[in-house]
């Protein structure tokens, strides 16, 4: 890093504004003079962007271009120049800002398509990022605003990051160091257990808030079980099971009157009585079926083998006929084959044979010789008469094949007709003989007794209705016994439920107190750690508020002029967590004065730039309210509000100068 960075020159050109201005500083510290409105705060904002693409508010986006009328001024270039000297080196950077035009194919006229941005390290074009890493290993970007602005770091930088700057540069107290200040911390570090004290703050928090939401609710939840305890007053327990045990006995007893009655001897033998003759019964009507119907079911027997045969003879007629049908067809089809190949005959054997006396010679032309013409001839006849022979032959054969196929089909036909005649007669005898065992089959129906036509089968039945009756005579006489007997017993049962329901009554004390005390050792518990952790988090504000002081002095120790508050007791007694800039007791934030702050603000800067090891030059705007800036080893450009400047004045350690901002 390194240790020191002078502005020796930079130049705005179309910025923010500004068509042209140069700032120089010779090298020193430098006044810029001028009223309102001249462009003082844009020298500041040119010099941050040209290093970080920011202005001086630390915002990326803002409008850097040049407005007329409130719109933008096209096919301007915006750009920054800065010469620096850097540990002894000079350095020039530049940045520029421009639109891009782009001409459509087909289009006469290019569009406005974007910007882009062009970056020199010494006049040698650079690309972004070796630009960003050239600046990036001069200093850090956010070292580099804390040092270049006094307000940077009490107006831009969050409170918890302003707490850590300063930490790192008074550095951070060991738990040892805060302990050895404060021995009654010394329980601290085995409550942490490792977590840093908001974790645990957070924790504690988190329980303390889950424990009183519980012992809120534990009252409520005792007064219900308490509502709910049954009335103990005049029951003996001891007397109450005795009453069950008295109540079991008689019922058991009743039971047994109800069993002895159900199972008398009477009823029994009778019941034994009336099996004997229900098996009786069963015997008789099997032997009068037997006798009855035998001759009948072997009559329907035959009568279904029957019908079993005539289905079995005509599913055969059926297929004689299918097959008769298809040989009828064949025939037909073959006798038109035949006619067909008559005819053909007869067309070949009318045929004459007819020959062209009339030949000459293919060569000369010339009439061949009578003998060679008469030899042309006969040859021609003989193998017409040999063509129109063989022609006749094959279809003679074809005919004669046709013949005898339709001959075949035609005695085969005889046979089927023969076979149907013999089946349909075995179909006249089947349902002839069909009718026949129908016939026998109604008057063997007709002539069938019922059985409570049996004499001995209806004597049997009186006897078994005789004896039933008996039985539920004295079923009925033993059933209002029974019945006044189970009256009783329904009685018992109801005034033991009643009994046993005053019994648990004691049961259900037992548990509800023992749900009360449960929840009374729950909230003695509660209580108890909600103390512990009382003592816990006052502990923990303790080591805070003792780490905070020390802190407090070994931060202020390194400022001259500025002081730090870091933390505040708020109105409920716990800590916050603060970092409050003040001066001379007035804070930073409320009631302090301009010139105070800025001075504050120097003051922090130079124990910054002494702790990273590098200064830079520092702008200092709405200097007019300071009479004397304290001493700082940085260069400083101060920018003075002055109205009667109503253009930019430049005043070095050593010369003035007069530019009026284009």
């Amino acid at each position: 890093m390194a240790n020191r960075m002078i502005l020796e020159r930079l130049e705005l050109i179309n910025f923010k504004g500004v068509k042209s201005f140069v700032l120089e500083t010779n090298n020193g510290n430098t006044k810029v003079y001028g009223d309102n409105a001249t462009g003082k705060t844009t020298l500041f904002d040119g010099f941050i962007w040209l290093l970080f693409d920011k202005d001086s508010q630390n915002k990326k986006e803002f409008s850097l271009k040049t407005l007329e009328n409130g719109k933008e001024v096209h096919y301007l270039d915006h750009e920054v120049n800065g010469t620096f000297w850097i540990d002894g080196k000079r350095v020039t950077l530049r940045k520029v800002y421009s639109e891009k035009w782009t001409k459509k194919r087909g289009s006469a006229t290019s569009e406005f398509s974007g910007h882009t941005t062009e970056y020199y390290i010494d006049d040698i074009p650079s690309k972004k990022k070796d630009y960003m890493d050239f600046i990036d290993s001069i200093t850090k970007e956010e070292i580099f605003k804390l040092l270049t602005s006094p307000s940077y770091f009490n107006e831009q930088v969050k409170k918890l990051d302003r707490r850590k700057t300063l930490v790192e540069v008074a550095g951070d107290l060991t738990e040892e160091e805060i302990i050895k200040s404060n021995p009654a911390l010394e329980k601290v570090p085995a409550i942490l257990q490792g977590k840093t004290v908001e974790e645990h703050k957070t924790k504690i928090t988190v329980k303390q808030k889950k424990i009183n939401d519980e012992l809120k609710v534990i009252p409520v939840r005792i007064g219900e079980v308490q509502r709910g305890l049954p009335d103990l007053n005049g029951l003996n327990k001891q007397q109450l099971e005795n009453d069950v045990e008295e109540i079991n006995q008689t019922i058991d007893e009743k039971t047994t009157m109800i069993n002895s009655i159900r199972n008398g001897k009477s009823v029994t033998d009778k019941q034994m009585k009336i099996q004997e003759i229900d098996m009786q019964l069963i015997d008789i009507q099997r032997n009068h079926d037997m006798n009855s119907k035998d001759s009948l079911y072997k009559l329907k027997a035959r009568l279904q083998e029957e019908q079993s045969n005539v289905s079995i003879i005509q599913s055969k007629i059926d297929s004689l006929k299918i097959s008769k049908k298809y040989n009828d067809d064949s025939i037909k089809k073959l006798s038109q084959e035949v006619i067909s190949l008559r005819t053909h005959w007869n067309e070949i054997n009318d045929e004459l044979f007819e020959h062209n006396d009339k030949c000459e010679c293919p060569t000369c032309g010339q009439a061949l010789p009578q003998e060679q013409v008469d030899e042309a001839r006969n040859k021609a006849l003989s193998s017409f008469n040999l063509n129109k022979a063989t022609k006749l032959e094959e279809i003679t054969v074809k005919g004669q094949q046709l013949n005898k196929r339709i001959e075949m089909l035609t005695k085969e036909n005889e046979s089927l007709e023969a076979q149907y005649q013999k089946l349909n007669s075995q179909i006249e005898e089947k349902q002839a003989a069909i009718q026949t065992l129908q016939e026998q089959i109604s008057l063997n129906e007709n002539s069938l007794t019922d059985i409570l036509d049996n004499p001995e089968y209806v004597s049997k039945l009186k006897e078994k209705q005789v004896i039933q009756q008996e039985m539920k005579d004295i079923q009925e006489m033993a059933e209002e016994n029974i019945q006044s007997i189970q009256r009783e017993i329904v009685e018992l049962k109801a005034k033991r439920e009643a009994v046993q329901a005053e019994i648990g009554k004691f049961a259900a004390a037992v548990q509800s107190q023992k749900r009360i005390d449960e929840l009374m050792e729950q909230e003695k518990e509660l209580a108890a750690e909600y103390e512990r952790l009382e003592e816990e988090l006052y502990l923990t504000e303790e080591y805070i508020k003792t780490k905070v002081n020390l802190l407090e002095e070994k931060i202020n120790s390194r400022f001259k002029y500025a002081r730090f508050n870091l933390f505040k007791t708020n109105i409920n007694g716990g800590l916050e967590e603060i970092c409050e800039t003040t001066f001379n007791g007035v804070p930073y934030s409320s009631g302090l004065i301009n010139a105070a702050k800025i001075n504050v603000g120097l003051d922090i800067i130079n124990t910054l730039s002494e702790h990273y090891g590098f200064s830079a030059p520092i702008f200092i705007d709405n200097s007019e309210a300071v009479t004397k800036l304290i001493d700082t080893e940085a260069q400083t450009i101060s920018l003075v509000v002055s109205e009667a400047d109503k253009a930019l004045r430049v005043v070095t350690s050593n010369e003035s100068s007069y530019q009026e901002v284009i």
